[in-house]
């Protein structure tokens, strides 16, 4: 039995959960409205402030969409609550970020900026004080749209295993390794 799939989706006041045709959940709350098509052999249920998520045989195939569909959901749930928030850490002689509106203007060590257009649904912010990383605050209510976007700007200058350069996420480990020997 899929332990994530059984566990029940709790509701906070203010959250309103509807299964529409062809098995669309739409999540609404105080931080907006999400949507996520479930499988059709799913079943969604709402018993008053709780959610379940049933399937129909124990299937190898239903296992796994059970506990997928049920993290899915609960992530559209705590989405327009509280939201989600990722960082991202330049670390380079030079790399700059700054941001004005939904664009965001990187300086990653090539020959020119890279400016980036950030989706309308995410928020981003940009710090830079002396002495410390240049630091992108990205928030936004759709989980799966702010790790994709966290992932391209990652993508533009990945660290590097000798000496660390490079756009990494708050907190990431980087792997090092030893430069070259030195000569006899």
């Amino acid at each position: 039995m899929s332990r994530i799939g059984k566990k029940l989706i709790e509701l906070p006041a203010g959250v309103t959960l509807a299964v529409g045709t062809d098995n669309v959940v739409t999540v609404k709350g105080p931080k907006g409205e999400l949507k996520q098509e479930v499988d059709r052999d799913i079943t969604v249920e709402i018993n008053g402030s709780t959610v379940e998520l049933k399937r129909p045989t124990d299937q190898i195939r239903h296992r796994a969409l059970h506990g997928l569909y049920r993290a899915l959901v609960s992530n559209l749930v705590v989405g327009v609550t509280t939201g989600f928030k990722k960082e991202l850490e330049l670390v380079g002689v030079g790399y700059k970020a700054s941001s004005q509106g939904n664009l965001l203007d990187l300086s990653l060590g090539y020959s020119h900026n890279i400016i980036f257009e950030i989706p309308k649904e995410l928020k981003v912010t940009t710090t830079q004080e002396k002495g410390d990383n240049p630091r992108i605050f990205l928030e936004g209510a759709d989980k799966q749209l702010l790790g994709q976007v966290a992932a391209k700007i990652r993508g533009l200058r990945k660290p590097e295993p000798y000496k660390g350069k490079g756009v990494k996420y708050k907190g990431e480990f980087i792997r090092r390794k030893a430069g070259k020997a030195a000569g006899k």
